[in-house]
């Protein structure tokens, strides 16, 4: 063999050897980036799997706390009525108050909330209307009369308002 053909085989055996090694970067380059892309996925499912878990527990605390609430509304209802009413002892009056605004101070805490109901506009999805009247001086589906409060946690209603729509 002459010392040209050595010299192209030379060359052509590292020309070789460089493509080889083109094609095992590229090969690794593949595997980086499928191993990156699939860390990528795996990890936003992580953060979904998380903020899901999140909402379910908030659910699931509401819910929870609503059932509670329900059953002690009618308590409030009645610390209101007692604290309505005309007495002469006025450290009876008094220690009544102070326990139905420790009671409201402890549904606010709890992010538990009146729902709004005189001159309102009747919504069916937070009101429940118990009669109606005639009144021209009144808005179309006013709310004129609350008999009974409503509450709710957030958006969920605890208990509808018992309310008078006029017109």
């Amino acid at each position: 063999m002459s010392e040209k053909e050595e010299k192209q085989n030379s060359e052509k055996e590292k020309s070789d050897e460089i493509q080889k090694e083109k094609s095992e970067i590229q090969l690794k380059q593949q595997e980086l980036d499928d191993l990156t892309d699939r860390y990528k996925r795996i990890l936003a499912e992580f953060e979904n799997h998380k903020k899901r878990s999140q909402k379910e527990r908030e659910g699931l605390y509401n819910s929870i706390l609503g059932d509670i609430v329900e059953v002690i509304l009618p308590i409030l209802d009645n610390l209101e009525n007692a604290a309505r009413v005309e007495t002469t002892d006025e450290n009876y009056k008094k220690g009544i108050e102070l326990v139905l605004k420790q009671f409201q101070d402890v549904l606010k805490t709890k992010g538990i909330e009146e729902i709004k109901a005189l001159g309102e506009t009747f919504d069916p999805e937070i009101h429940e209307a118990v009669s109606s009247v005639q009144d021209d001086t009144k808005g179309e589906k006013e709310i004129v009369q609350e008999y009974r409060k409503g509450y709710k946690i957030g958006t969920k209603v605890v208990r509808h308002s018992m309310v008078v729509v006029a017109n």
